[in-house]
């Protein structure tokens, strides 16, 4: 998507950040093939931290609160939601994915050690007896499901089908994007 002759829309950077950054901009979204497709990493975490927070995303409504960036071993894990009497602990990760084939969204786009290691912590969770979970979130429109992109990162397919056979759940959810805002519109199929 980043190649000439693409219109991208930037983002002025927090001025509190400017001290730390090489540039005074974010990158934010990318007009590709006639669609928006939003390409700031950090955004899913704000977008499900949002739906988490207005009970939103089905799967987790059961939970009263909503803890980010806690510790699981040696990473930081995007979510976790304390257990009740009724519900074990929820630990959750999410990922950002940009890449669609033919109607496919596939994650990674790239190699990702630090995506495997998250997914290992939470396969260590999982046989713990805590619940855990991957969600990718299809930062575009045009996301009918989703996918492994093993060309990219074997070893992430690899962990992520061992994942899901110890108990980890796969979420996927898909966006609108708009020059106004991007909004979580809902789950697409997981295929892994």
């Amino acid at each position: 998507m980043l190649v000439p002759g693409h219109q991208v829309w930037l983002r002025p950077a927090d001025p509190a950040s400017l001290q730390r950054r090489r540039t005074a901009y974010d990158l934010a979204l990318v007009s590709y093939a006639g669609r928006l497709v939003s390409v700031d990493a950090r955004l899913p975490g704000h977008l499900v931290a949002k739906a988490l927070a207005g009970k939103r995303l089905p799967p987790f409504q059961q939970y009263p609160e909503v803890r980010r960036e806690v510790t699981l071993g040696e990473s930081r894990i995007d979510f976790l939601l304390p257990g009740t009497a009724e519900h074990p602990q929820c630990w959750i990760e999410v990922k950002s994915v940009t890449l669609v084939n033919q109607g496919t969204a596939q994650f990674p786009d790239a190699p990702t050690a630090r995506g495997r290691r998250h997914v290992q912590e939470l396969i260590a969770a999982a046989e713990r007896g805590e619940r855990a979970a991957v969600l990718f979130v299809a930062q575009r429109e045009d996301a009918e499901q989703f996918s492994l992109h093993d060309a990219a990162d074997p070893a992430f397919g690899q962990a992520l089908r061992e994942a899901a056979q110890c108990g980890v759940e796969i979420h996927s959810l898909r966006c609108r994007v708009t020059l106004q805002a991007v909004h979580l519109t809902g789950p697409i199929p997981v295929s892994l």
